[in-house]
């Protein structure tokens, strides 16, 4: 998935079982969780929301159809530095006229100029090395106006030989099947976020585990 030219079948197969992960196992609950949390801390009536290395747009599509059953007024985003990537988002949302796609590199002057209330990296910091991750946070802290919501993954044995157990049974990818176990290998422990986010000097921030192997962290401002 860090290869920007991935398109055709092989991109169709990897988004398919990515979406199918985060649907079984509670991926975008989690994300539905931190954005709650973040929301309640605001008296805005309009919020926008932001997904950065948003994929296929499914999670965006999950808040959207929340956002309809609880009347809760909320504009969404959706950028990838994916061309490939963002065209089939915008195929698969075309019944959801509140989500806008770009298809923008966050280390561009072009993101960096934008604001929004809340951004979200679901699933996207660890594709990133520590010196760039120091880097991103505090960006994207600056540009958030309530705060930024991360959902990855726990950086664990156990979560691998699970992951692996999963993905020979239930994973068509051979592309999503590899990029997987290596993104296990590449997360994070509760230490390294830690780290990461003292050095922003945030006004408060929260690292809670959730199943399965995730970890909801919210930085507040």
């Amino acid at each position: 998935m860090d290869d920007f030219d991935l398109k055709g079948q092989d991109l169709q197969m990897v988004l398919n079982d990515i979406d199918k992960v985060n649907h079984r196992l509670g991926g975008h609950r989690i994300t539905l969780k931190g954005l709650k949390k973040l929301a309640q801390s605001s008296a805005k009536t309009t919020l926008t929301f932001v997904d950065i290395g948003c994929g296929s747009g499914d999670t965006l599509r999950v808040i959207s159809d929340w956002a309809i059953r609880q009347n809760f007024n909320i504009k969404l985003y959706g950028i990838d530095a994916n061309a490939h990537i963002i065209e089939q988002a915008k195929i698969l949302s075309k019944d959801y006229p509140d989500i806008k796609y770009l298809h923008q590199n966050i280390f561009s002057d072009e993101f960096k100029q934008q604001q929004f209330d809340i951004i979200s990296c679901c699933l996207t910091l660890h594709h990133f090395k520590d010196q760039d991750i120091l880097k991103l946070l505090p960006q994207l802290y600056q540009q958030s106006k309530i705060g930024v919501l991360i959902n990855d993954l726990q950086r664990s044995r156990l979560a691998y030989i699970l992951f692996k157990a999963y993905a020979k049974v239930f994973m068509k990818s051979k592309i999503a099947k590899h990029d997987g176990a290596i993104s296990i290998l590449r997360s994070f422990k509760k230490t390294d976020l830690h780290h990461f986010f003292t050095s922003i000097n945030p006004k408060s921030f929260n690292i809670e585990w959730c199943w399965a192997f995730r970890y909801l962290c919210l930085i507040q401002k």
